[in-house]
């Protein structure tokens, strides 16, 4: 039995034991949980009580960004050691699906990912993770840092898929967490400048406090003028990251790109949403979907050792662990100027 934060139905956490899998295989290490940060999808499973398929039909230890301090190592893990700072990769694949064997294993159905029904997540003081999908922290790196590395990764890899080029001019719509993080990531690609669009004047000024990020507010400016001052008004940015997932950012997507450039679908909507086809082939423009990550946790661990990005002003505030219902209560509030919360064991 452990110590958790419980969500046991929609609307209703609580904080005590529960049973979770402790024993630790040969390649598995056993981690000291330090720092674990509240995602969307947290408070949408704590407010909605599902996500599209994944229901939460009985209860379920809620957070999936973590870091933390390895206690134990499995007999046959030679990468890691005890005493090692470390954060996790939340998604295990079947090591031998089709997926995985072809470098796509966030895509393997058959992927356990952490707090997502029915898999147990990390709110607890110890988890046993596979060594495979542990990484270590360099010492510069702290634990609220390396707690950020899950939703930094997504961005990252959103800049892999879109083959950013230096000097690109990129439009990230969405100024959430993850909106932020895509801009980061773009810049540290090697953009030479990113516009970012939201309706929160709190957190596109979060946004506006980095060198490169340019905010819009919709409801002040039109994001095609924006652009087209910058880059003229045939043409348009090079890379436009969706990250909101709203159906009206569509629109700006597609009017903001060159001919020629990319889409990258990063945000979620919750419906379907009506996408031109034609003005799409008519600029004939690239387009790449992401779904989490895959094989970018080394790289963006690199982009905060090495000064190219920088975390800290994107946390919140962080609560001790017997606050979490408290945190969670605060993170479904949504806060205009509230960027990332974490919990701290």
């Amino acid at each position: 039995m452990a110590q958790a934060l419980v969500l046991e139905k929609k609307g209703e956490l609580s904080l005590r034991e529960i049973a979770l899998p402790s024993e630790l295989g040969p390649n598995d290490v056993r981690i000291a949980i330090h720092t674990v940060g509240i995602c969307g999808s947290d408070v949408h499973y704590y407010t909605h009580g599902a996500i599209g398929p994944f229901v939460v039909r009985e209860p379920m230890v809620l957070g999936h960004e973590a870091s933390g301090t390895i206690t134990e190592i499995g007999s046959n893990v030679r990468s890691l050691k005890v005493g090692d700072r470390v954060c996790m990769e939340p998604g295990i694949p079947d090591p031998q699906s089709r997926a995985t064997l072809m470098g796509q294993y966030n895509v393997d159905p058959a992927v356990r990912f952490w707090a997502t029904p029915p898999i147990h997540g990390c709110l607890t003081p110890s988890v046993v993770h596979p060594a495979a999908f542990t990484f270590k922290l360099p010492d510069n790196v702290s634990f609220a840092e390396g707690a950020m590395i899950e939703p930094l990764a997504v961005g990252v890899h959103a800049s892999v898929k879109a083959a950013i080029k230096p000097g690109d001019i990129c439009l990230v719509t969405g100024c959430g967490p993850i909106g932020i993080m895509t801009a980061l990531a773009a810049l540290a690609s090697g953009a030479g400048q990113v516009f970012i669009t939201d309706l929160a004047p709190a957190k596109l000024a979060i946004a506006g406090q980095y060198d490169g990020i340019r905010p819009i507010n919709v409801r002040d400016e039109k994001p095609r003028d924006v652009v087209d001052a910058t880059c003229g008004s045939d043409w348009g940015v090079d890379v436009v990251f969706e990250a909101s997932g709203f159906a009206g950012a569509y629109d700006d997507a597609l009017a903001c790109v060159r001919p020629g450039g990319t889409i990258v679908f990063v945000g979620m909507p919750i419906q379907k949403v009506p996408f031109d086809i034609v003005a799409a082939q008519a600029k004939e423009i690239r387009m790449e979907t992401v779904f989490r990550y895959a094989n970018v946790y080394d790289r963006a661990i690199r982009l905060i050792s090495a000064g190219k990005i920088d975390l800290k002003p994107l946390v919140s505030e962080t609560f001790p662990f017997d606050q979490g219902i408290a945190a969670f209560e605060r993170a479904a509030e949504a806060r205009p100027s509230d960027v990332k919360l974490q919990i701290v064991l």
